[in-house]
């Protein structure tokens, strides 16, 4: 089903999603969103939404299971504390993407803001993804406590760094992949760059490729450059400001 966004005000759209939901639709295209915020938020259930235009703040938060599809930009808070479900963005995004995120899959296929993963966490068998195929501003994965973030720059020919500073800044936990160089000037507090062992390729193959086959990417253009593999070096990074 369809649903026309335009001149819509977004308290509208978002009961329309509901509703549609609800009542079982499994395909629903958004047509002329124009900023419009909250969408898919709080929505259960294994729905597809396609959405025609920029989506506002907070797209998908504390989603749980259905899938979106931005064929365009998007702004920031995508994935809010996130529960699971995917959403694929075929342009770019937003700052603090990921906040608090703590299952599901967010996939972008440009570049992305600042604090990308800030606070991401997991449980269980409920592990974070958040996958970015161009480039980060500073704070990407500050204060991550679990999950998976990586990082291609695969829409960069210059030799600049994927990542702006602060990286990981107060990590202490979760693990960062990226594509590429990193200069130890850029790492955060507590945060140490270690070699890939094999469990680790097995991780990025599987969702690299899933990453590739929803954007169209061909995958061997990935794999054409080396990883960094970024891990906490302390589940306390400021321990000792508090103790006494």
């Amino acid at each position: 089903m369809q649903i026309d966004a335009k001149g819509c005000h977004y308290r509208t759209l978002n009961q329309q999603i509901k509703d549609a939901v609800k009542r079982g639709e499994k395909h629903i295209e958004l047509l002329n969103v124009n900023g419009q915020r909250y969408i898919g938020d709080g929505v259960s259930g294994d729905a597809e939404i396609t959405i025609n235009g920029v989506p506002g703040n907070d797209l998908g938060a504390f989603m749980s299971g259905p899938t979106i599809i931005v064929n365009s930009f998007s702004q920031d808070g995508v994935a809010n504390t996130m529960n699971d479900g995917k959403i694929v963005i075929k342009g770019h995004a937003g700052d603090v993407l990921g906040y608090g995120m703590r299952g599901g899959k967010l996939f972008v296929k440009g570049d992305v803001g600042y604090r990308v993963g800030i606070h991401m966490k997991e449980y269980e068998d409920k592990i974070p993804v958040i996958i970015a195929g161009g480039k980060a501003g500073d704070f990407f994965g500050e204060y991550m406590a679990g999950g998976v973030l990586i990082l291609l720059n695969l829409n960069n020919e210059k030799p600049e760094r994927a990542a702006g500073s602060y990286l990981a800044t107060g990590m202490h936990g979760g693990v960062i992949y990226i594509r590429g160089e990193i200069d130890k000037y850029q790492l955060g507090e507590g945060v140490e760059i270690v070699e890939l062992k094999e469990a680790d390729n097995m991780v990025l193959n599987k969702l690299i490729s899933e990453f590739c086959k929803d954007l169209n990417i061909d995958t061997k253009s990935v794999f054409n450059k080396p990883f960094k593999k970024l891990i906490p070096s302390s589940k306390r990074p400021y321990g000792k400001l508090y103790a006494y």
